[in-house]
């Protein structure tokens, strides 16, 4: 579960300060779905990176299966976040001189899985985004949606309790990002995780469980798109 307790992170601009996040609450069980929407600077990456521990909050508090994560030590924190975390990329972030079954294992790798193991995993994950084929291309040899098809697979790959995506269908077409946010949400199901996915597109929206609109770094609404 993720719960999100009236943080608030602020940016000197200048001489402004930019209030990011104001006092934002959010709570996300097991096997739900997030999407949290609003305009460019609206707040929704650097809630999305707050959440993920990439960034510190100036105030609040924010819980991760029970983790104050932000209480944590430097290296507790990574070890979280290898451990439990998913993180899917607005543009991908895929380290350009491995291949892609190297960048998917790479998590795999951390977490010290089995070569056999790690190798398995990889192959099934390719086939399941229709990559089988792609596994010795490097990232530059790439589409755009292919990247982030990948990025997905990577974020995936250690099976984490929570998932993390900042705008994933960004540079993917209509039907390419339905099929992504249809195996996110298979995902979900499957592992009990939780998915927080900042977005503009109304196909990921239609499909989550939940709304959060962001204005300013406030939250303006909220609302359920499923029925309890």
């Amino acid at each position: 579960m993720i719960r999100v307790q009236e943080i608030g992170k602020a940016y000197r601009s200048g001489r402004r300060q930019v209030e990011a996040l104001d006092e934002v609450s959010c709570t996300v069980q097991q096997g739900e779905t997030l999407a949290v929407v609003g305009k460019s600077g609206s707040g929704k990456t650097t809630l999305l990176n707050c959440i993920g521990g990439l960034e510190r909050p100036d105030s609040g508090r924010i819980a991760c299966l029970g983790e104050n994560i932000h209480e944590l030590s430097r290296r507790a924190l990574s070890m979280f976040q290898r451990e439990h975390l998913g993180f899917v990329f607005q543009f991908g972030n895929l380290l350009s001189y491995l291949t892609v079954h190297e960048n998917i294992e790479f998590p795999l790798a951390l977490n010290r899985v089995p070569r056999r193991e790690r190798d398995l995993r990889v192959s099934a994950l390719l086939e399941r985004i229709g990559l089988g084929n792609s596994a010795r291309a490097l990232p530059g040899e790439l589409s755009g949606g292919e990247v982030q098809r990948i990025s997905f697979a990577r974020a995936i790959a250690h099976r984490p309790q929570i998932l993390l995506a900042d705008e994933p269908t960004a540079s993917l077409d209509s039907q390419t990002a339905h099929d992504l946010v249809q195996l996110m949400l298979d995902v979900v199901r499957d592992q009990a995780a939780s998915l927080i996915v900042t977005t503009h597109d109304p196909v990921v929206i239609e499909l989550t469980d939940s709304i959060m609109h962001l204005r300013d770094g406030k939250v303006v609404e909220e609302s359920r798109t499923t029925v309890l």
